[in-house]
């Protein structure tokens, strides 16, 4: 309960401390510590500041569990540990349905709020195949293209989650509060921000973040030049994530975003193979046609660009398979940690990794 109020506390903070607390909590030190010396640095008494963050804590914690949310720390088990990767990942992910469904292999779907009919029929039909693939479908539950994606993967029976810029009992846009409650049921709504917090401008941008850390890939659908699901591709490609798009009509200008992303060497996309490819996954074809699809671990030795750098028994160092790959260290580090934690990869002593040599892996 201590340290669940302390993380609490730590989320409480003004969002510019946020990177601090995670550098903070990476380097080990406890979270009451963290946020004993950063309640000190904030105007007025010492032990005032921390009372009041404590206190706040306190009643966010009582909010959520009345409603049935549930709060997962920096230090449960269940904390996704793609999101672990990201320079400032949330002390607290508060969750409403199935939090197992933070932790699977995840593709985001994201785009604009005024998609054209084209754009909302591929955000539907890729989120649907990739669904079918067992691959979760990560949106922000906004308009257009984000509920789109949502929707088309539970129409296949898929997972989804959604990710929102208020608390998750605070439906925004409210007419997508029936679509939350089917989330619920098949995937999981999130937020960083505690129970009871209202829309604010600034929220989104934030969890854009969170979007892309949740995500293995981001794909964007119409995407102006202006576009907050630019944002999430920026958030991606720090991250080490991949970056897809779209292409759209170039006559309406509501894709000039996207087709700059294009430009700048993102993989276009016109089916989910695309994306799978991408991946290191496939649907490989046999008489009746395309196949399910392999799972994230299978078929990797051959497919993943990584993998196929790597030997059995054979310790490489970052440089070496960074000049393999052809990938810098900011994009293969987490490619790294994704497939360590697929045991298809292990880390040996002095920063080097091996590949595991399992028959699941081919």
């Amino acid at each position: 309960m201590d340290d669940l109020l302390d993380f609490v506390a730590l989320s409480l903070l003004p969002p510019w401390s946020w990177l601090r607390v995670a550098e903070r909590l990476r380097a080990g030190d406890p979270p009451d510590a963290v946020v004993r010396r950063l309640a000190a640095g904030r105007a007025g008494d010492e032990h005032d500041s921390l009372s009041r963050l404590r206190s706040d804590a306190g009643a966010a914690i009582r909010r959520a569990r009345d409603q049935g949310i549930v709060a997962v720390t920096r230090n449960d088990a269940a904390y996704p540990a793609a999101l672990t990767t990201i320079a400032d990942p949330p002390p607290v992910l508060w969750t409403r349905g199935r939090v197992d469904a933070l932790s699977a292999p995840a593709v985001a779907i994201v785009g604009s709020r005024a998609a054209s009919q084209y754009g909302l029929a591929v955000a539907e039909q890729l989120a649907r195949d990739l669904a079918a693939c067992g691959l979760v479908v990560v949106s922000g539950l906004a308009r257009g293209v984000d509920s789109a994606a949502h929707r088309g993967a539970l129409a296949d029976a898929g997972v989804t989650v959604a990710v929102l810029g208020s608390g998750v009992d605070v439906m925004y846009p409210p007419e997508h509060g029936s679509l939350a409650k089917e989330i619920d049921k098949a995937g999981a709504v999130v937020s960083e921000l505690v129970p009871g917090t209202p829309p604010q401008p600034w929220f989104f941008p934030l969890r854009n973040r969170i979007i892309s850390g949740l995500s293995r890939a981001v794909v964007v659908i119409e995407a102006g030049e202006k576009s907050g699901s630019l944002i999430t591709a920026r958030c991606a490609l720090e991250q080490g994530r991949d970056v897809l798009a779209v292409p759209g009509n170039v006559l309406s200008g509501r894709n000039r975003g996207a087709h700059g992303l294009l430009r700048d060497g993102a993989k276009i996309v016109e089916s989910a193979d695309d994306i799978l490819e991408e991946l290191g996954m496939a649907r490989p074809a046999g008489p009746s046609g395309p196949g399910p699809c392999a799972s994230p671990g299978e078929g990797r030795a051959v497919s993943d660009p990584i993998l196929a750098c790597l030997f059995p028994g054979e310790p490489s160092d970052l440089d070496a398979i960074a000049e393999r790959s052809g990938l810098s260290t900011a994009r293969l580090l987490p490619r790294l940690f994704e497939l360590e934690l697929q045991g298809a990869v292990a880390r040996v002593g002095g920063g080097r990794f091996v590949r595991v040599d399992r028959t699941v892996l081919g």
